[in-house]
């Protein structure tokens, strides 16, 4: 499980996109034996659409999406009221509550999406992300490798959501200056006090790395050192903690 933990991580920080990002999932899925995997970011803006990856079958997941399951998606209510991972599926877990919800479990099967394990993200304000892994049914590979690597899922699940929200968030704007989202949060780590060594380790990139994204912040806010950028960050955004 080390072994396999490890290249996850390596994947993670050596994707530079969506794509290789789910592909490193992906990968390490097939490695523990539970057949595909969602991650959905969910918008405190109920207008907003929600952000997925996912090596579910398209034809799901664009339905899903098109309709708003997300709205009545017993799953993702779960998550929403607790934080702890739970298993769900038909049969598992808490009885349906409506029959909408049961439709919406009987349709995901028909796609092959019939019991999972959900791992709520949350933040100081309230559920943010779920990562999910799923099958078409209840494999006893599947129900071991939960039973058996849950700590470790979780910690992928708190990776993969901190790299995703890097690659899905948009460039911030700061007096007018788009920055990127990794030179908006090197910026961030370094109002905090920490040095690009630490910001490196925090983010899983090298020193050099962190360097280059305050360089170019530095260059796009017209500044020469990283403290001016920082005062034009706070300046903006004063809320930063």
């Amino acid at each position: 499980m080390h072994r396999i933990f490890q290249a996850f991580i390596d994947r993670l920080t050596e994707s530079r996109d969506v794509n290789t990002l789910r592909q490193g999932m992906a990968e390490t899925v097939v490695s523990l034996d539970l057949c595909c995997f969602a991650y959905l970011s969910v918008s405190r803006d109920p207008k907003a659409t929600p952000q997925l990856i996912s090596t579910y079958p398209s034809g799901w997941t664009a339905h899903y999406l098109q309709h708003h399951y997300e709205r009545f998606d017993p799953v993702i209510i779960r998550a929403l009221e607790q934080p702890l991972p739970f298993e769900w599926g038909l049969g598992v877990g808490p009885p349906m509550r409506s029959e909408s919800e049961r439709e919406l479990f009987e349709e995901a099967a028909r796609f092959g999406i019939r019991y999972g394990f959900t791992i709520p993200i949350h933040d100081k304000n309230g559920v943010v992300a779920a990562v999910t892994f799923a099958a078409d049914e209840r494999q006893p590979r599947f129900e071991r490798s939960i039973r058996e690597h849950a700590e470790v899922l979780q910690l992928m699940a708190m990776y993969f959501h901190a790299h995703a929200r890097r690659m899905l968030m948009t460039d911030e704007l700061i007096n007018g200056v788009a920055l990127s989202p990794r030179e908006t949060e090197c910026l961030k780590w370094a109002a905090r006090g920490k040095s690009a060594w630490e910001t490196g380790r925090i983010l899983g990139i090298s020193r050099h790395t962190v360097a280059f994204h305050l360089e170019n912040a530095k260059t796009k806010l017209g500044v020469r050192s990283t403290i001016q950028a920082v005062v034009r960050l706070t300046a903006a955004q004063p809320n930063i903690e």
